[in-house]
């Protein structure tokens, strides 16, 4: 871990990362490529150390309300947000000044934060998005080794339906030879359909691989899958989109089970929800009878005042 000074917080989306780098050690991470250009070790966890003062002063200023957004380049539940709680403090500062909140995630902590979460889903929305690669949990733990297993995620998923806050599940990355199977995916999607989630996100059955990730995705084939990675360079060579064979089988069947059960499944559409503002009707009503009340009460006083 390594303190710095950011010269800002929210980029033109209103995405922010309060960290840069990650320990989940999961091996396909599209965040080790080096076009990110990261100065420092991976698991070196970067704190922007002034980052809530940047986001306090922001939201201050701004004059339209909109979703902020975090989770794009590092999962914000890394262990060392129990220590430093900058995601907390974000959601506090979302809930203080009026914002909306999404985040992606993998990790079960993000249940500490349940009550923030309600909160802001009270008084405009809150969305929680939830990556699952895996229904075997012993693959899980092989190639994302350091984070909540498939199992205790659909668990946080239950919570959050009962919770009343809405979530999304991003179904990828799905590599190819390792879990590219029809069980992987309906177990998956079982899970999905179990915790009424407002949808699911995929762009395909396959993996997208930039200099820096392919090393380390395949450095760790050589560890645990023993003779993959020569399939993996004898099909795909230096492709970035390395699609599975079974793609269009899965996603065929990954459509159709979406749509007999409800769940939205263009990415689009999910895209325009998770980045839409709203302001939740009930408030806006409890403030309309608030000001009746105050009318009627104000015409039934004498001249003069109270």
């Amino acid at each position: 871990m390594h303190f710095v000074t950011a010269r800002g917080i929210l980029s033109a989306k209103n995405g922010m990362n309060l960290y840069r780098g990650c320990s989940h050690g999961c091996i396909y991470c599209d965040s080790r490529s080096t076009c990110y250009h990261m100065g420092h070790d991976f698991e070196d966890i970067e704190v922007k150390s002034n980052a809530l003062v940047l986001l306090e002063d922001i939201l201050k200023k701004k004059r339209a309300k909109c979703m902020l957004a975090t989770g794009s380049m590092t999962d914000p539940y890394i262990p060392l947000e129990n220590e430093i709680k900058h995601v907390r403090k974000a959601l506090s500062l979302a809930h203080q000044y009026g914002f909306g909140f999404t985040l992606i995630t993998k990790s079960n902590l993000v249940l500490r934060d349940l009550d923030l979460l309600k909160n802001i889903h009270e008084k405009t929305k809150c969305v929680v998005q939830m990556t699952l690669t895996t229904y075997d949990d012993e693959l899980c733990k092989k190639i994302e080794p350091n984070v909540s297993t498939t199992r205790e995620r659909f668990e946080v998923l239950q919570q959050l339906r009962n919770a009343g806050i809405p979530t999304v599940v991003w179904l990828c990355p799905i590599l190819p030879f390792i879990n590219d199977t029809e069980k992987n995916i309906a177990g998956i999607l079982e899970y999905c359909i179990e915790a009424k989630v407002y949808g699911i996100i995929c762009f395909g059955m396959g993996v997208t691989l930039r200099e820096g990730s392919r090393e380390y995705f395949y450095s760790q084939l050589d560890r645990l899958f023993p003779y993959l990675k020569e399939k993996y360079m004898h099909i795909y060579g230096t492709q970035y989109a390395l699609a599975s064979p079974n793609d269009k089988a899965l996603m065929r069947m990954f459509h159709q089970v979406c749509e007999k059960n409800g769940i939205a499944h263009d990415n689009k559409k999910i895209f325009d929800y998770l980045k839409t503002f709203e302001k939740k009707q009930h408030n806006a009503q409890v403030s309309l009878y608030g000001m009746l009340n105050r009318a009627s009460v104000g015409k039934a006083l004498p001249p003069g005042g109270e």
